[in-house]
């Protein structure tokens, strides 16, 4: 059996629902981890904008060790208890119950629970994915998978702009003024000084996630039950032994893994630290985040949008390749940027403020720098899912989704560790950040030499 094995696709209802998982989930990495609740931690719930940098990016890690050490387990097991559906529904009242509890960190509260919910929040949302992605090989052929994985995480980019642009236009108020950007005052009595404009983004994400998982739960098909849990998870377990063994010997598959094990590191931490630095840097309130969020958000979907026709055209390893190419110049150009300069000081910048939303030159660089992230991290994450999926058959799509996930994960924590360290010895959010130009541009130079599926001998 091979990867273009003849399936029954869905039916368009089933393949919607499947889509909207990504639109349920991506809110809660829009709003909370890099956009609105992220910068709110580090710029106004502490008063030392780099030790909170820092905390955020270690919970960030903690996460990323949990999701590395379980989700191959995970993967292995699903394949062989076959409904993916209960563990999705399983992680998601995790989720929820997590989001709803960030309500609570409010300025002066102890420091150690929102991270903490912020963590358990991360990892149940990655283990609902590793289940959510392993049911895409069975819904559409192998041609088509491209297509639908880009239009998906597009349309969760889209579920994400629609939130972040809801929190920005009615609860979130600049501080000078108490009004939101449409001139009013933030709904449901949100007192932005005490910081319910960023923490009602948990409990907002949760209820989202709630509403718009149920089509995936109603109209996509799930695979048949197979065996009970306690056998699937003896067989899962030795199942995921022997795949390790086998993905040793697949060449290809095994070089496409490392390599986005590594360029995933990068994308990880441009997606978790990339709010969080803006904020440190600029000072940037929540308003004029959600708004750089929201310019991010529309070339993300019109990206995603591109990507796929382009994946289907051209093929996934070709709209990965372009996206990390995009990624590296667009971090190279931010951490070469501060406030009065561009480009490491080789283009000066003028200090003088309009006045108005990022008023000064350099956050209009920034924001255009931001453009190139927009139109990349969408295709680079998409188009990996797809160029897996084109890789594999449908029947080991849980064991391999789960070591892809640990591809993910793995060494995930470098990235965000390697920020952590760096900025806690140089006391400079740049010099960490540009640590991430070595993961992307590591794994760019290992997937060039990766065939293309990658169950294709090279």
């Amino acid at each position: 059996m091979t990867a273009e094995q003849k399936i029954t696709p869905a039916t368009k209802a089933g393949i919607w629902g499947w889509m909207f998982f990504d639109w349920a989930a991506q809110p809660f990495f829009t709003v909370v981890t890099t956009f609105i609740f992220g910068p709110y931690f580090v710029a106004r719930f502490t008063h030392d904008p780099v030790a909170a940098q820092a905390a955020w990016s270690n919970a960030a890690t903690v996460a990323s060790v949990i999701i590395a050490l379980f989700s191959p387990i995970l993967g292995a097991i699903a394949d062989r208890s076959g409904a993916r559906k209960p563990w999705i529904a399983f992680f998601a009242t995790i989720k929820i119950t997590c989001l709803c509890l960030l309500w609570f960190a409010a300025p002066g509260s102890a420091v150690i629970y929102p991270l903490i919910f912020f963590s358990l929040a991360s990892v149940a949302a990655e283990f609902s994915i590793v289940f959510n992605d392993s049911m895409m090989p069975r819904l559409v052929s192998a041609k088509d998978v491209g297509r639908i994985s880009n239009a998906a995480w597009g349309l969760g980019y889209l579920g994400g702009m629609i939130v972040l642009i809801a929190v920005v236009a009615l609860l979130a108020a600049n501080p000078a003024t108490g009004k939101t950007i449409l001139g009013i005052t933030p709904l449901f009595g949100i007192d932005a000084t005490t910081g319910e404009d960023a923490r009602i983004t948990g409990p907002i994400a949760a209820l989202w996630y709630l509403l718009f998982i149920l089509p995936m739960f109603f109209f996509t098909p799930d695979q048949a039950k197979g065996e009970p849990l306690g056998k699937a998870v003896r067989a899962g377990l030795s199942d995921l032994k022997e795949t390790l063994k086998e993905v040793r010997a697949r060449a290809g598959i095994f070089r496409f893994l490392i390599a986005r094990m590594i360029y995933q590191d990068g994308v990880n931490g441009v997606l978790i630290l990339g709010g969080v630095f803006a904020a440190g840097m600029f000072g940037w309130s929540t308003m004029e985040i959600g708004l750089y969020g929201i310019i991010l958000n529309i070339v993300a979907i019109f990206g995603c949008l591109l990507a796929s026709r382009l994946d289907h055209a051209l093929g996934s390893k070709t709209m990965v390749v372009i996206s990390l190419c995009f990624l590296l110049f667009a971090v190279f150009g931010i951490v070469s940027t501060g406030p009065d300069f561009t480009a490491f000081g080789l283009v000066p910048l003028s200090t003088l403020s309009t006045g108005s939303l990022f008023g000064t030159t350099a956050e209009k660089v920034y924001i255009l720098y931001g453009v190139f992230i927009g139109l990349a991290f969408g295709p680079v994450q998409a188009s990996s899912r797809s160029y897996l999926a084109r890789s594999i058959t449908p029947d080991e799509a849980g064991r391999y989704f789960g070591i892809y996930a640990l591809s993910g994960r793995a060494t995930s924590f470098m990235a965000t560790l390697s920020f952590s360290l760096v900025t806690a010895a140089t006391h400079s959010a740049r010099a960490g950040m540009a640590c991430l130009l070595i993961f992307l541009g590591l794994g760019l130079i290992l997937l060039l030499k990766t065939p293309y599926p990658a169950n294709r001998k090279a």
